[in-house]
């Protein structure tokens, strides 16, 4: 496979910044991020690397990515070449007591290919709000880190008993980068940070459902824990903190979690044009949806743009991966 030649805009002094968000293959954004109409050739991958350098792959938190299924999505990307991939760690390793060796090689399979092509960007470690920092959970952290150390690792800690220094010295040891998060600050949960433990930054956006997030009604829709969308405001508190970790990193990685009728392209679309201090270029169909878009839009739409009355353009909305 060919090494990819990058052009990189950022100075010197700043990370490599890539924004996107988190999975692509979402039934409820036909209509809304892809059109309702579509060829036979279309693929959501390739839709979304004309707009974003970045996606975190989701699917490899519920089973290992495929070799090639890996393989496949490299060449899906291959118009951008600044593109990288972000992919989660088994759930098996961070939310269950033990993995097995045939587990560890399933669970490298897929990056190991993403690796060699040059297109993997981080390995997350993204552990559950119950993960409290103690000397058997220290160790077990220690021993996943050791275990998968050829990889960009970054690490997501949902508890506040983590927010300390030994834990970011814990990272810094391994090489290890720290994921800051935005969530819904209940109880012990982790609170903003701008944290950089290795030469990968990461931020990822989960929105703040505050009364479904540690929610266990059954009846309640999956998608409603991160069906939500940030204001222009809510984002610019972060704008900060980006650029700090930008400072502290080679690469950053910016991800928008609160995907559910395309949330996450608008939060995602809306920092990079912050950050980058330019407009964009943006779907038409999700203009369509949220008339916010128009202000950082680059292009006039292809057709009329028509904002339907009770478009979920407001903070009332909200969806879910983990």
């Amino acid at each position: 496979m060919r090494a990819n030649k990058e052009s990189n805009s950022q100075p010197a002094s700043q990370g490599r910044l890539r924004i996107g968000p988190a999975g692509w293959s979402y039934p409820d954004w036909s209509g809304f991020v892809y059109p309702p109409r579509r060829s036979k050739s279309f693929h959501e991958a390739t839709f979304l690397a004309q707009f974003f350098d970045t996606i975190e792959i989701n699917t490899s938190f519920y089973q290992p990515i495929r070799a090639d299924h890996a393989a496949a999505w490299i060449e899906l990307v291959a118009a951008n070449p600044t593109f990288h991939f972000t992919a989660k760690l088994w759930q098996r390793f961070t939310h269950e007591p033990a993995a097995t060796t045939e587990d560890e090689r399933a669970a490298r399979a897929g990056f190991d290919v993403l690796r060699e092509a040059g297109k993997l960007g981080a390995v997350l470690l993204q552990f559950p709000f119950s993960f409290h920092k103690s000397p058997e959970t220290s160790a077990h952290l220690s021993s996943l880190l050791k275990r998968f150390a050829e990889y960009p690792l970054v690490v997501e800690l949902r508890h506040s008993s983590w927010q300390t220094q030994a834990t970011l010295d814990l990272l810094r040891e391994h090489n290890a980068g720290f994921c800051n998060i935005d969530q819904p600050i209940i109880g012990n949960s982790v609170t903003p940070t701008a944290q950089s433990t290795s030469p990968t930054g990461y931020v990822r956006f989960h929105g703040r459902r505050y009364d479904t997030w540690f929610s266990d009604n059954p009846k309640l829709p999956a998608h409603e824990r991160y069906n939500y969308l940030y204001s222009l405001d809510e984002l610019n508190l972060w704008v900060t903190r980006i650029q700090e970790v930008q400072k502290q990193t080679r690469d950053v990685y910016v991800v928008t979690n609160n995907h559910y009728q395309g949330k996450s392209v608008v939060n995602a679309l809306q920092l990079l044009s912050i950050l980058k201090g330019t407009k964009l270029k943006v779907p038409d169909d999700l203009r369509q949806h949220y008339p916010q878009l128009e202000q950082i839009a680059s292009e006039m739409p292809a057709a009329p743009t028509l904002f339907p009355l009770g478009s979920p353009s407001g903070n009332k909305s909200k969806e879910t991966t983990s």
